[in-house]
């Protein structure tokens, strides 16, 4: 029975790295665009684009946090090459992609930690896929804008500020505290 349990466990540990390792690459991409987009003075799109690689990090340290809960030791590695040098309509359909990917994993893992018994990080990735969900329709909003607006949309962004002050919430928080 206990061996059983160590199975169910690893199982569980095993989407918990593999999503974290997502997570890390989330990270490094966005803040990647978020200092390019700081850099073509589009500050309201990099403000954005930190405020999702926070929730990305908290995302990464659940991640983190349940699997050491579980006696597994969390992974460090993060899946996939951080691609640079994006224009700023490619770094929108990029991330909606990405996105999307990611929701999709997750239910995958979802369902795995349902039938391993582990209704506790079951929970975790739902909220999370929540959270995924936020980013993912912002990036496709955006995407939206600029692939109907154009150089119209990026006009009225180019210039707008780009500090996000203390804000260390997230995106899905901040938003969340703003309606």
């Amino acid at each position: 029975m206990a061996e059983n349990r160590e199975n169910r466990k690893a199982k569980v540990i095993e989407v918990l790295n593999k999503a974290r390792a997502m997570e890390l690459h989330a990270i490094h991409q966005y803040m990647n665009q978020h200092y390019s987009l700081d850099d073509m003075d589009y500050g309201e799109l990099a403000a954005n684009m930190k405020l999702i690689a926070i929730d990305e990090m908290r995302h990464a340290e659940n991640f983190a946090e349940r699997i050491k809960e579980l006696g597994g030791e969390p992974t460090s590695q993060k899946e996939g090459k951080v691609v640079t040098g994006q224009d700023v309509p490619a770094i929108y359909e990029s991330d909606a992609n990405q996105e999307d990917a990611t929701i999709e994993a997750y239910s995958q893992f979802l369902n795995t930690c349902k039938e391993q018994g582990d209704i506790v990080t079951a929970r975790l990735f739902e909220r999370i896929i929540e959270e995924e969900q936020a980013h993912l329709t912002y990036y496709e909003n955006i995407g939206g804008h600029i692939n109907k607006l154009g150089d119209t949309y990026l006009a009225k962004i180019a210039g707008t500020p780009s500090s996000t002050g203390t804000a260390s919430k997230g995106f899905v928080t901040a938003t969340a505290t703003a309606e």
